[in-house]
């Protein structure tokens, strides 16, 4: 029976990861993002939006700011804490908008980039729930819950519309024939918060205008296909299937027995076979016929390790080594060790050996040099 092929188990692996990530999306609960009008979760503000569209004038605003109308017609513009920073042109339809007569209002924890503002952080301890008491332009006292730990610096041509004992919570500008408004309170408008304190009345004095003749809602700042960077550039899904090809990517080449990295040679083998300049001189020997001399050379290695090892001097003759080798030479007899020394010693002297002798006689002490290393 043959084996199915490697492509085919990926194939049928990935079908399945997709039919798991279709079931898993399709029935977890929707997802609301913070601070979007048609947020009834906790963190949406879809209470205020509902409040305002009572008299239809509440809409939602999800093109670019450069559409928006620059006709001085009262428009009021709500922006709630953008996911990312308007661009320089983008920033230019908001001005123009405000320039023409209009109103907008930023809501926004730290707004320092946006519409030149300005902020410091303030030495207070964020995210606590207690109860902060704000002041207005006219002196009336509010109980609110302000989480952001920073705190607008205003200029010269700014009003203060709220401030409490760490610095200023909400300030209005002229810009043309408009106003802006920027407030570091955007928890206030959700719907968990809208009704806690005094946060309903705060954001009415901020946003109500009786001559408005529509709210908008920007969404568009909440839309992550506005912004740059590879995150926000895909939707979810594309993005998990990536993540999920490259593991499978990884398990095939894990699979097929790839290696990364640089290969691992063994020291024995470097050590021993890594210089040529060896390799070239027992080439020439070889076919110089020089055995003789590679021989002793050879021999006088191996006595070399035998005194490093049991400390008998590198000079004695060979017949003297046979004590030190009886009974550390495994499945040699006394006898066998003599023989083999007397006949060692017989070679080492004849200066006419043959080829064959040679190599025998170098396999020879090659496997001695091994007993002796073993110890």
């Amino acid at each position: 029976m043959r084996k199915p092929k490697v492509w085919m188990i990926l194939i049928g692996l990935i079908t399945l990861l997709l039919f798991l990530t279709y079931f898993i999306e399709s029935h977890n609960p929707k997802v609301y993002p913070r601070y979007v009008s048609e947020s009834p979760a906790p963190t949406g503000v879809k209470a205020l939006y509902t409040y305002l569209n009572d008299e239809n004038k509440a809409k939602r605003w999800s093109h670019s700011p450069n559409l928006l109308t620059n006709k001085e017609d009262n428009q009021v513009l709500i922006m709630v804490e953008p996911y990312f920073t308007p661009e320089q042109e983008e920033a230019r339809g908001y001005l123009d908008f405000i320039q023409a007569g209009n109103k907008l209002i930023l809501f926004k924890e730290n707004p320092r980039g946006m519409f030149e503002a300005k902020t410091l952080p303030a030495y207070t301890e964020p995210f606590i729930e207690e109860t902060t008491s704000l002041k207005d332009n006219q002196g009336t006292v509010y109980d609110a819950n302000v989480q952001t730990p920073n705190r607008i610096i205003p200029t010269e041509n700014e009003t203060i519309l709220l401030e409490d004992d760490a610095g200023v919570i909400a300030t209005s500008r002229k810009i043309g024939e408009g106003e802006l408004i920027i407030a570091l309170t955007p928890e206030w408008l959700t719907n968990h918060n809208l009704l806690n304190y005094d946060h309903l009345s705060l954001v009415l004095s901020l946003i109500t205008n009786n001559e408005a003749s529509i709210y908008y809602f920007d969404e568009y700042v909440h839309s992550t296909k506005n912004a740059s960077g590879f995150t926000t550039l895909y939707p979810s899904w594309f993005l998990l299937l990536l993540l999920q090809s490259g593991l499978l990517v990884l398990l095939w080449l894990w699979y097929k027995g790839k290696r990364f990295g640089p290969v691992s040679v063994l020291r024995e083998e470097t050590v021993r076979f890594s210089d040529e300049g060896i390799r070239a001189l027992s080439a020439w020997y070889i076919k110089g016929r020089y055995y003789h001399e590679s021989l002793n050379i050879q021999a006088d290695f191996v006595k070399q390790v035998i005194q490093e090892k049991w400390g008998t001097p590198s000079h004695k003759d060979w017949t003297v080594l046979s004590k030190k080798l009886a009974g550390r030479w495994s499945g040699q007899r006394d006898d066998d060790i003599k023989r083999y020394l007397r006949n060692l010693t017989n070679a080492l002297q004849n200066e006419q050996i043959s080829k064959r002798d040679y190599l025998q006689w170098s396999k020879n002490l090659d496997e001695l040099r091994k007993e002796v290393e073993k110890g």
